[in-house]
């Protein structure tokens, strides 16, 4: 089963993985009260255990820029809840801005187990499809070696204006992510896409952890 997207990201912030500031409302005038407490512009989704293509079914809102949209965006949303999706709630986000995206994830493959993968996402993911793959448990050299054997690991340093990655905080998200696989047999994977460089800070925005 999948968890909710806010449950896959109270994981991830249990062992130190930087996410998203976020809230979670059961309705519109809660929705558009943690929206002034988080800042516009914010993204507000439907958020429910099982909910595991939230994109595919147009329930996702981004860059609402004030009470209003924030409140017509939690009425459609919560109007377009399926059948079995009564108790799922609001996710109110803070949006969070940054031109490089990162794909991090954790697999478990028959014969080596949990295996760790970083890569480049966004635009550059279809341009490169360029990841990398190291078995967990993962030490902070594994890492490191990690993000430098990426093609495109020049994109981590300075780039276009945008300040150097802090590659140790990248490493040490990669290493959480390994700590999870082998203390939580019971996590089959985890998909943390996008996690976008906030400056030079990495922020895990959308995350989805599939368990037994």
């Amino acid at each position: 089963m999948f968890l909710s997207e806010f449950d896959s990201k109270r994981l991830l912030r249990e062992y130190g993985i930087g996410t998203v500031e976020e809230a979670l409302a059961r309705e519109a005038d809660e929705a558009a009260r943690r929206a002034g407490e988080l800042g516009y512009p914010v993204a507000v989704k439907l958020c429910a255990a099982g909910l595991a293509h939230k994109t595919e079914r147009g329930l996702v809102r981004l860059g609402l820029a004030d009470e209003p949209a924030v409140r017509a965006a939690a009425a459609d949303l919560l109007g377009r809840r399926e059948p079995g999706e009564g108790d799922a709630r609001l996710l109110v986000q803070r949006m969070v801005g940054g031109r490089r995206e990162l794909i991090l994830g954790l697999t478990r493959d028959r014969q080596f187990g949990p295996c760790v993968m970083v890569g480049f996402g966004g635009i550059l993911a279809e341009a490169v499809g360029d990841i990398a793959f190291r078995v967990a448990p993962l030490s902070r050299t594994d890492a490191l070696e990690m993000l430098s054997d990426l093609q495109t690991a020049h994109l981590l340093d300075a780039f276009r204006g945008e300040p150097a990655v802090d590659r140790e905080a990248l490493a040490a998200a990669l290493v959480a992510l390994g700590r999870i696989g082998v203390e939580h047999p019971e996590v089959r994977s985890i998909d943390v896409n996008p996690m976008i460089v906030c400056g030079d800070r990495p922020v895990a925005v959308d995350a989805l952890v599939e368990r037994e």
